[in-house]
């Protein structure tokens, strides 16, 4: 049986004083990085967050679409989206 993979919709926010949960918007999470969107720092901090937060290899979570938007699609190898509220206290 393969390992789960689902595709999570995500609002970033560049900038932020730390990198933080903030919470569900309907499906959408949002989450507030502290790297600024420059040359693609905000999405590496983005999927090495959530990683480790999600106790995931980094590999594991990349940008699918939304490279230089807010609005992005992550694709998480090994977790189905019910266990990453689960785990994220979502709704």
């Amino acid at each position: 049986m393969p390992a789960p993979r689902c595709t999570l919709a995500l609002k970033a926010i560049p900038n932020a004083p730390r990198n933080a949960i903030v919470g569900w918007l309907g499906d959408t999470l949002k989450v507030r990085v502290h790297a600024p969107a420059l040359e693609g720092r905000a999405n590496d901090e983005l999927c090495a967050f959530l990683a480790e937060t999600l106790a995931l290899p980094r590999r594991a979570v990349t940008v699918a679409r939304g490279l230089a938007s807010r609005q992005k699609l992550l694709h998480i190898d090994g977790l189905a989206l019910a266990d990453i509220k689960a785990r994220l206290g979502g709704a």
